[in-house]
């Protein structure tokens, strides 16, 4: 077995290796990885077929549990967690079909006319539905569609841009922190610790709202100045129509009744027992079959690359679960914090932070969920407690560096192809104290809910 530990250990480093460097896109790189661990870890020194049945867990797909599960969680174990990777899909077609219909150019500039192009309030209101639509679509959707918006309205009313898009791109790793489906790392939380979507809402959910205040407070002060419209002309400038933004009004009107659907399949499927598997899958079919006419293209669109990367990951991540590194790396954990369930829950909240600043929190979260359970096994400390701390600090430390989430990079790419110069310097200038600030607040109230402090 310990043949088996090394190599598996090495795979990994040296996926991780590869995946920040980014010299080759990063799907070639965990499937690549995955196949060395099938072929070395679980062939060559393991020699068990079973660990590799168990790893591709395709036998998943014919369980009813995977499907419905009223009554019990979704979890899985070790391997790929196809319940994810369906969602996933599920979720990317639905918003595809959403964006070709105009969609999110059509809520971004009602929003606008609704508080009469006023700079100050549009920078608040569009760092709030920022937060709000990452509940529940994926912050890359949510900031390429936004930060188009945000600089068409920057250059119509004269306000820096820059400031509101790194508002709106924090925002929206925050409001992703907020509910299951909102962040990569909770869906996969969500699957493999068998938690609903009303879990996360009363759990990030609230430490995700409460830390809302303190942020949009934090960035008007930081950046009031730079909101204040230049143009004292007073000519009359031409507002963009919202209704312009609608190519066809029966595509628009069907999109926006799926997402509705899928929004309240997500919201009660603790109580009709429907999986994220089974949703994923319904919102993507029903997506298909009203986008018939449209749907070569939106199929196009579909982030495979993505779901590539996931499936490689989850056999890699299986190869050291299976070889029990990660009980090991759990023992060491609980061993340097005595125990003390302040201490433990710091390690896995700063630690995760630290680590999502600058690799993808994706594979780090789903390295870190068997740890956790085995940090409760030897500790005692509630599994809750460890997943609502690993979901947070995965989710929020991405903010810190222009590196650390999706929604970074593809909103620093809007603003360089539009001219606006964005370093590393300026950003974290601005969004690391942010992110500081949203983990001190969360800690607290961890400490406080959980651990009973002050109480």
């Amino acid at each position: 077995m310990l043949a088996a530990q090394i190599v598996a250990t090495v795979i990994f480093v040296v996926m991780f290796a590869f995946i920040v460097t980014e010299k080759i896109e990063r799907q070639y790189v965990s499937l690549g990885c995955a196949a060395l661990v099938i072929i070395f870890v679980f062939g060559v020194c393991m020699r068990d077929v079973q660990a590799i049945i168990d790893t591709l867990a395709f036998k998943d797909f014919g369980k009813l549990s995977f499907w419905y599960a009223a009554g019990e969680g979704e979890g899985e174990g070790a391997g790929i967690n196809w319940a994810t990777i369906l969602f996933i899909f599920g979720m990317m077609v639905m918003v595809e079909g959403m964006a070709k219909a105009g969609f999110f150019r059509w809520l971004c500039l009602c929003i606008a006319k609704a508080v009469k192009y006023k700079p100050t309030a549009v920078f608040v209101t569009f760092m709030l539905m920022s937060f709000v639509l990452a509940m529940f679509i994926d912050s890359i959707t949510v900031i390429l569609f936004l930060a188009a918006v945000t600089i068409e309205l920057a250059r119509l009313l004269e306000f820096d841009p820059v400031v509101v898009i790194l508002s709106e791109i924090f925002c929206a790793n925050l409001g992703g922190s907020a509910t299951m489906c909102g962040d990569p790392p909770n869906i996969i939380i969500g699957t493999s610790l068998g938690y609903s979507f009303g879990d996360f809402v009363a759990n990030t959910g609230f430490m995700a709202v409460i830390s809302l205040v303190f942020i949009i407070t934090y960035f008007y002060l930081v950046f009031r100045n730079k909101l204040v419209n230049k143009d004292a002309s007073g000519a009359t400038k031409n507002y963009p129509n919202p209704s312009e933004a609608i190519q066809n009004k029966g595509s628009f009107i069907i999109s926006t009744i799926i997402f509705l659907i899928a929004v309240v399949l997500l919201v009660s499927h603790a109580q009709t027992g429907l999986t994220v598997a089974t949703i994923g899958a319904f919102v993507a079919i029903l997506t298909m079959i009203t986008s018939f006419k449209d749907l070569k293209e939106i199929m196009k669109k579909v982030d495979y690359k993505t779901l590539l990367f996931f499936i490689g990951l989850f056999v890699v991540v299986g190869g050291l679960e299976q070889t029990g590194i990660l009980k090991l790396i759990a023992d060491f954990i609980a061993k340097i914090s005595g125990g003390n369930i302040y201490i433990m829950i710091a390690i896995v909240l700063w630690v995760s932070a630290i680590a999502s600043a600058f690799v993808d929190n994706i594979p780090f979260a789903a390295t870190m969920i068997p740890v956790i359970k085995n940090l409760t096994e030897i500790s005692g400390v509630p599994l809750t407690t460890l997943a609502w701390t690993l979901a947070i600090g995965t989710d929020i430390g991405g903010s810190a560096t222009p590196i650390g989430a999706s929604a970074n990079v593809v909103g620093i790419a809007v603003l360089q192809k539009n001219k606006y110069s964005i370093g590393w310097g300026k950003y974290c200038k601005y969004l690391a104290p942010a992110t500081i600030i949203v983990m001190i607040v969360c800690m607290i109230c961890i400490y406080v809910r959980y651990c009973g402090l002050g109480v």
